[in-house]
């Protein structure tokens, strides 16, 4: 499928908007749409300093499940895959949402105990989910391996059917299409500047190609938010560190649903064309580099080859990776900013693609309300400084 043709279209800015949404990712375009669908605004802007949809979401292993173990997360990711069930038909685009399901892989006693818990969390949440032994984790993934002389023999598995995959540059075109067709500009090759501010308000935005003047501001930059809340002086504590994947090269269908291993950081899709999807762990150092240690991948690809022997001749295709916000808790941060204007929306860590519709739902709600959305209220700037914080890589015990 080629670009849709209004991809080629890049308006002049006007000299104001109702609202500026910096970052032309599945963020920044969702919430654009859902501005324009649930709240009736289109004087917005969408501010892309490269190319639509060509940061994090286009390096992004396009794995979308809900089985958080914490209210607040399981809260904002049922929600977004609720929006993704029916997201093809609101588009009125072919995303390609496939609901194969998902398996956390459990290797150690821990794990087990670990998963059973998040379980039973899930459950009382309203989220699907159950437990299965290794013998359904065989009939689920016929080409893992369960044997018991391996170094991560296989105890179980929590499995999530309703989760997926979807094919993120279609997700990106579809909601750039419907925002284009509500008359929001999509501006790229648009980079910011700076801001002009008036107190504890911004009243415009400096860019490449102009100035504009904004009556509300969303950051919605994967990866690089830090950069635009220094030039605000707004402290944000998130560090950016790359996070790496590859894709093989085209096989006949054999992986039926998402393997997910939190033993060794890594998780196996496969995708539409047959290529195999591979996501691997965070990098420790921080950076803005998209490619990510050789030694970090290597050694995670070798535990993704022990799981899947059918694997080992497997021919890489390529590798990157893709640049995350990360937070102390694991947690994104959305809301308020000391500027009673500007709308925070950063460290999502591994999970942005997933959360694309619910963040864009939310934050969209947010900013024409004035108000939090229910859903986003738990991940505000401020738990930094109270000590609510929505830890949920320690507390489930699960990467990705």
């Amino acid at each position: 499928m080629n670009h849709p043709d209004f991809l080629w279209r890049n308006p002049e800015p006007k000299r104001s908007y109702d609202v500026v949404v910096i970052g032309g990712g599945g963020h920044g375009l969702a919430t654009a749409h859902y501005l324009a669908k649930n709240h009736g605004i289109t004087n917005v802007a969408v501010l892309e300093k490269g190319w639509l949809a060509g940061g994090n979401m286009a390096r992004n292993t396009t794995l979308i499940r809900s089985n958080y173990l914490l209210d607040a997360s399981a809260g904002i990711y049922e929600h977004s895959l609720k929006l993704w069930e029916g997201l093809e038909e609101d588009l009125d685009y072919p995303i390609l949402f496939s609901q194969r399901g998902v398996l956390n892989l459990a290797h150690s006693l821990q794990d087990v105990r670990d998963s059973v818990r998040r379980v039973e969390a899930n459950v009382l949440n309203g989220v699907d989910a159950e437990w299965v032994g290794p013998d359904d984790v065989k009939k689920l993934c016929p080409i893992v391996n369960v044997s018991d002389d391996i170094r991560y023999p296989v105890l179980g598995a929590t499995y999530q059917p309703r989760a997926g995959i979807a094919k993120h540059d279609y997700v990106a075109w579809g909601f750039a299409r419907r925002a284009d067709q509500a008359g929001i500009d999509i501006m790229q090759g648009c980079e910011v500047t700076g801001f002009s501010t008036d107190g504890d308000r911004v009243t415009g935005v400096r860019t490449t190609r102009g100035d504009i003047a904004a009556g509300q501001v969303a950051l919605c930059a994967a990866g690089h938010t830090s950069v635009l809340t220094d030039m605000l002086g707004i402290p944000v504590p998130v560090q950016s560190h790359p996070l790496q994947a590859l894709v093989s090269e085209l096989l006949e269908p054999v992986h039926p649903t998402i393997v997910m291993s939190n033993a060794v950081h890594v998780y196996v899709s496969q995708a539409h064309k047959g290529e195999l999807v591979m996501g691997a762990g965070v990098d420790s150092y921080n950076g803005f580099g998209q490619r990510g240690a050789f030694h970090i991948i290597e050694r995670q690809m070798a535990a993704a080859v022990e799981l899947f022997p059918i694997f080992a001749r497997a021919h890489l295709l390529r590798s990157w990776a893709g640049i995350v916000d990360v937070c102390p808790d694991a947690s994104p941060i959305v809301g308020r900013t000391p500027y009673r204007n500007v709308y925070l929306n950063c460290g999502w860590g591994t999970g942005g693609f997933k959360a694309t519709p619910g963040l864009g739902w939310c934050l969209a709600h947010t900013i024409a309300n004035d108000e939090p959305h229910p859903f986003i209220a738990p991940f505000g700037l401020d738990r930094f400084v109270t000590g609510a914080l929505v830890d949920e890589h320690g507390a489930a015990a699960v990467a990705h």
